[in-house]
């Protein structure tokens, strides 16, 4: 019989590997840059001080951190399946002083949570399932009586400008990579509102809603042009970009990439439109 798959196994590769170093050494940044959504995310979670939180794909946990101080009574968990992040977030945690958040490598497509979570939360975390019906099957049985999910996820990439236009200006230069199925899990896996709708109802949710949310973002968090550019280089979009590119290429793209970011400058940094799907939903 041949070996069984390992769920997630692709993934659970990629995000213990140099990427999660990058969200690691850059986590301030990231937390900059993707402060607009975590707030929305949190006013539409609408926690209360009891509430028990479960932040799925939770990174180097400052969402979690963020639920936990709202629900000084209750507890927010995070989970990832990146050790060197949930690594991060312990430590985050434990310098920041909050003790009712806790943080565990466990894969949320398969881990066998109790039903104890009055709501489940997600920022950027949910769009790299390799069966996301399963996963967020297996998640719903996470939810306490009347729990609820809400989360925040990218809508499709050109209706991003922060990804749109660095990364038209570099495929100018570079050979390209074959484009991923649209369903193949990665950032944009979810850009399409009605798969959304399809995956949540198929997993057994109620009540689904799936608003757009569009707000400019601080590219990098903030910093000259040249940090962004820098910051841009070291990501893994980038490094799957430029896999097949010979030095010259690359030099030339990321000059490609600085001219097209520096109309967006701005007195705190390079600033460009990003848009996302603001997700609800209830259990029955």
């Amino acid at each position: 019989m041949p070996e069984p798959v390992e769920t997630n196994a692709a993934q659970a590769e990629y995000w213990n590997s140099d990427e999660s170093r990058h969200w690691v050494d850059h986590q301030d940044r990231y937390d900059r840059m993707l402060l607009p959504f975590a707030t929305a995310l949190l006013e539409a979670a609408a926690l209360t001080p009891t509430d028990r939180v479960l932040d799925v794909g939770c990174g180097t946990g400052p969402t979690t951190l963020d639920a936990a101080r709202i629900t000084s009574s209750g507890r927010a968990r995070g989970v990832d399946i990146s050790v060197p992040m949930i690594e991060a977030a312990r430590a985050r945690a434990e310098g920041a002083g909050v003790p009712n958040a806790t943080f565990d490598v466990l894969d949320a497509q398969v881990a066998p949570f109790p039903p104890d979570s009055d709501a489940l939360i997600s920022r950027f975390g949910v769009m790299f399932f390799d069966d996301p019906v399963a996963a967020f099957a297996n998640l719903r049985r996470a939810l306490a009586p009347a729990g609820r999910l809400c989360f925040v996820c990218w809508q499709d990439l050109f209706a991003n400008e922060w990804m749109a236009v660095p990364g038209m200006a570099a495929a100018q230069h570079v050979p390209t990579p074959e484009p991923a199925p649209d369903d193949a899990p990665g950032p944009f896996s979810f850009g399409n509102a009605d798969r959304v709708r399809d995956v949540l109802g198929s997993a057994g949710y109620t009540d689904v809603t799936v608003e757009p949310f569009e707000t400019s973002m601080l590219l990098a968090g903030g910093g000259s042009l040249e940090d962004a550019v820098v910051f841009l280089r070291s990501t893994g979009m980038a490094r799957a970009l430029f896999a097949r590119a010979s030095a010259d290429e690359i030099e030339r793209a990321l000059g490609a990439v600085g001219d097209a970011l520096e109309p967006f400058l701005t007195n705190d940094g390079v600033r460009l439109g990003a848009a996302v799907w603001l997700v609800g939903a209830g259990s029955p």
